[in-house]
């Protein structure tokens, strides 16, 4: 909770941030020194100074080496991403990699080379935000709710927190940007103060870089999401980085010169292609003017609604891809949507507008909330909540999230127990059992794990710990109770216990995680792709389970009887030392193998007590 009783919320974008404070019954969204109510996400170095927001911009094309933008792409992210090294071939600046394979950005400050980080980079566009929000209050500013894209991973939401706290904010919270739109458009349509109202709406919010959906539903004094899905590498940058191809290919083929050897030339056109995606928001067609565009040429080029559409297109239906894989993770049919809430700036181009409409088959689309302040708006609400504002719209107003990836320990055969399921609402706690896989096993290694796939080794590890202390006994005997519990911020704890002993350990996983760039989407991508492997892996772990479960069974089966000659014992005993070894050595076996030798061992079994009465072997 905010200790001076004022707090502020911060939409830090990929291109445009913005900062709101809850005043006066209402949020209030803060201009900056130049009037303008957002502030790009733009941070330049020169001989002399350093600039933030529209002064970084404004100067860019004339220092474009030193002009850093997109910050944002690169925090939370390893150098060698595939991602990060894809768009450094259309930056202007220099990006290196440090020995932790974290990126460096390099500028030239005050005459000296210098390396940031995206952090702090990022904590130069909040400072801004701080500044902007104190001139307006008058007071210091040390409370904040910030948001980041929901499928933003552990990694890159904690290096977000880091970026706060170099800028000197205390974070309160870390607020999906769906989410905080959703309590925008509640306040707006008056849905959180009505207690009749219900509505299921789908936020779909495309950004200057990143791409969220999330379905919610609303109603008094509750905000849920029902699921989640997204790309944190598609927005507003990558249709004008395909218009930027289009004229550097173009420009080539007219004048048989390369652009992209030219950084000020590169970011000159990236400036006018950016423009023209703008226009053709309204227009049907464009013409792109650069003076001296590159060895004294001047360039002229007509582009049309048309072809910009094209040359997205992909990009375009990928968004509504994304929508119906939310749909399908909510269990949703597309007639139950209330609403369609267009957020963020890219939400504008009326192609995106257009398959959205055909896709629910309607009309309208709500464009009723401003798309480029909406989630500063919910920010905003929400530091004014846990500042401890007493006003009855919000006060009781409660915002509930949901985990993006499945949460589960490792079990026998390699696969993945799910415990918490992707899009669970959170916070969140589900308790499972489980037992001992082995014989006389006293102790048990807990692997948490993230992910999709049904194999451990697909997925990433978050941690481990060990519980020890188990009573020996038979396969099965020692019970083990899992417990996960995951909060509001998406901090993870996992209990372990064996209720007979009362042993118990536990572990705490703040970063759940390290995951590269596209990793959290390649995960549910990769479900997908090889739900046909996956499924194969099930099969085959089945049926090595239940093999392996009939093994064991019949050995305790015939421990239990006294009516056993030495001779049967002991083929017995060959027989069951003969199936477990084959078992150990042929752990990829078939699923039909795996048949045929239960089969064959029950029937060796069925054999071996023939004869002797009163033993039924059915008993197992």
């Amino acid at each position: 909770m905010a200790k001076n009783g004022v707090a502020v919320g911060i939409d830090l974008g990929t291109t445009y941030s913005c900062v709101g404070v809850w005043q006066h019954d209402r949020v209030e969204i803060i201009a900056n020194d130049q009037g303008n109510r957002t502030t790009p996400s733009c941070v330049a170095f020169t001989d002399t100074e350093r600039f933030i927001g529209d002064a970084a911009k404004n100067q860019s094309a004339l220092n474009p080496t030193s002009t850093i933008f997109d910050a944002k792409r690169l925090i939370g992210r390893r150098f060698s991403d595939s991602t990060v090294q894809s768009d450094m071939k259309l930056w202007p600046f220099k990006v290196v990699g440090d020995f932790g394979d974290k990126p460096k950005i390099v500028v030239n400050y005050r005459g000296v080379e210098k390396e940031f980080s995206p952090e702090e980079l990022s904590s130069m566009v909040l400072n801004k935000m701080k500044d902007v929000a104190e001139e307006y209050l008058g007071k210091e500013v040390k409370d904040v709710v910030i948001t980041v894209p929901a499928h933003f991973n552990d990694s890159q939401r904690q290096a977000t927190k880091d970026a706060a706290k170099i800028a000197g904010l205390d974070v309160l919270r870390v607020l999906v940007e769906p989410t905080a739109a959703a309590v925008a458009y509640g306040l707006e349509h008056k849905l959180t103060s009505n207690p009749m109202a219900q509505k299921n709406v789908l936020i779909f919010d495309l950004g200057g870089g990143t791409f969220d959906v999330s379905l919610l539903k609303i109603r008094k004094d509750n905000i849920e999401v029902q699921a989640t899905a997204g790309n944190t590498h598609l927005g507003g940058e990558d249709f004008d980085n395909r218009l930027l191809n289009h004229f550097v290919e173009e420009f080539k083929r007219k004048h048989k010169k390369d652009i992209c050897r030219n950084a000020k030339s590169l970011r000159r056109l990236k400036i006018a292609c950016e423009k023209a995606k703008r226009v053709l928001s309204y227009n049907n067609k464009t013409t792109i003017d650069v003076d001296a565009l590159y060895e004294g040429i001047d360039y002229s080029a007509k582009i049309t609604r048309a072809r910009f559409e094209n040359l997205n297109m992909d990009l375009f239906l990928s968004c509504i891809e994304t929508v119906k894989k939310c749909l399908e993770d909510a269990r949703m049919d597309k007639s139950k949507v209330h609403d369609i809430v267009l957020v963020g700036g890219s939400t504008r181009i009326p192609k995106v507008q257009q398959l959205l409409q055909q896709f629910f088959d309607r009309e309208e689309l709500c464009k009723n909330i401003n798309p480029d302040e909406a989630v500063a708006y919910g920010a905003a609400v929400e530091a004014a909540i846990l500042s401890g504002e007493d006003n009855q719209i919000i006060k009781n107003l409660m915002l509930l999230d949901v985990t993006p990836l499945s949460l589960g320990i490792a079990v026998e055969g390699g696969a993945m127990s799910v415990i918490i399921p992707r899009n669970t609402t959170i916070p969140n706690s589900v308790e499972k059992q489980f037992s001992t896989a082995e014989d006389d096993q006293t102790s048990a290694t807990i692997a948490v794990f993230e992910g999709e796939r049904t194999r451990i080794t697909d997925n990433s590890l978050l941690g481990h710990f060990e519980l020890s202390d188990l009573p020996p006994g038979p396969r099965g005997s020692a019970q083990i109770s899992v417990m996960f519990t995951i909060d509001a911020n998406g901090v993870l704890s996992v209990f372990a216990e064996n209720k007979a002993t009362g042993v118990r350990n536990s572990i705490k996983i703040i970063r759940r995680g390290t995951l590269k760039e596209d990793e959290i989407e390649r995960m549910i991508k990769e479900a997908e792709q090889f739900k046909i492997e996956d499924e194969e892996f099930t099969r085959k772990n089945n049926a090595m389970l239940a093999f392996k479960d009939c093994i064991y069974k019949m050995r305790d089966f015939f421990k239990r009887n006294n009516k056993l000659e030495a001779s049967v014992k002991k083929m017995i005993k060959y027989s069951f030392e003969d199936a477990i070894e084959w078992l150990d050595a042929n752990k990829n076996a078939e699923v039909y193998e795996y048949e045929f030798k239960k089969k064959q061992f029950e029937a060796i079994c069925n054999h071996l007590v023939a004869g002797i009465a009163d033993l039924k072997i059915e008993e197992v």
